[in-house]
């Protein structure tokens, strides 16, 4: 008699295509994870790249640098005593040497003494508030010592006739330029924090009667008497400023 069992439809043994999808992407994915893992691994050298430990900040760059640059002035300036001893052994005649004293000084490059005044200034205390009724409460640039203000003071001095300006412990000549990254100042590749001492040799009269005319000398003041912003004048019947130490090439940046 014929068979009367229904057979049920036979399974394929192959996996649906959509398991055999899923498996390939899980091993995609875990091969990039496997690839990321590696990368970092050597881009890191075994350090820790959540944190920026081994790596040096701006301003650890910088200070790096100010360190490195003072060691080269200090070079430079036994240096050119040491070329200043071999020209006197070699002999010079009197005018010769007359003459390349008063370029010396004209240039800075030896020490100045005589009567001057002295210019502080420095920051205002982090939560200094308005001083004064009607004046707004400062921001963080109100508060700060800017180049501006630096260069004001300088300027004001050799219009006073400054026979020499030193700034902190430098000595000025004419290719020197003030400049500020952030709240220090960068003078002649060294770095300096407030406050900002500079002294200058001349008429003390001459010289105070320059800084009190100058209009952005003027304004500063403003600064300090609303936010506290450091200021002193101080005049002194002799000052000792340091010859320059640094090197007196010019350079200037060209175009291609």
């Amino acid at each position: 008699m014929p068979d009367s069992t229904i057979s049920s439809p036979s399974r394929s043994s192959r996996p649906p295509r959509g398991r055999i999808v899923g498996r390939a992407l899980t091993c995609t994915v875990f091969a990039l994870a496997g690839l990321l893992f590696y990368v970092s691994a050597q881009t890191a050298h075994g350090t820790d790249l959540r944190t920026d430990n081994s790596l040096l900040k701006l301003s650890d760059v910088i200070q790096q640098r100010s360190t490195q640059n003072q060691q080269l002035s200090e070079q430079v300036s036994a240096d050119r005593d040491r070329a200043d001893r071999l020209a006197r052994q070699q002999g010079q005649s009197p005018d010769d040497a007359a003459r390349m004293a008063e370029l010396q000084r004209a240039a800075g490059l030896d020490p100045l003494r005589g009567p001057g005044l002295t210019v502080t200034l420095d920051d205002a205390p982090p939560n200094a508030t308005a001083r004064i009724p009607g004046v707004p409460e400062p921001g963080v640039n109100d508060l700060v010592i800017h180049q501006q203000d630096i260069q004001a003071v300088v300027n004001a001095l050799w219009r006073g006739g400054a026979e020499g300006i030193q700034v902190m412990d430098q000595r000025l000549i004419s290719t020197s330029a003030v400049r500020c990254v952030g709240n220090t100042l960068l003078l002649q590749g060294r770095v300096y924090s407030p406050p900002y001492v500079i002294r200058a040799v001349g008429k003390t009269d001459a010289l105070r009667s320059a800084v009190d005319a100058d209009p952005t000398i003027r304004n500063y003041l403003g600064y300090v008497t609303a936010y506290g912003l450091g200021w002193k004048v101080q005049e002194s019947g002799e000052l000792t400023l340091p010859g320059y130490t640094g090197s007196a090439d010019l350079r200037s940046a060209t175009t291609p």
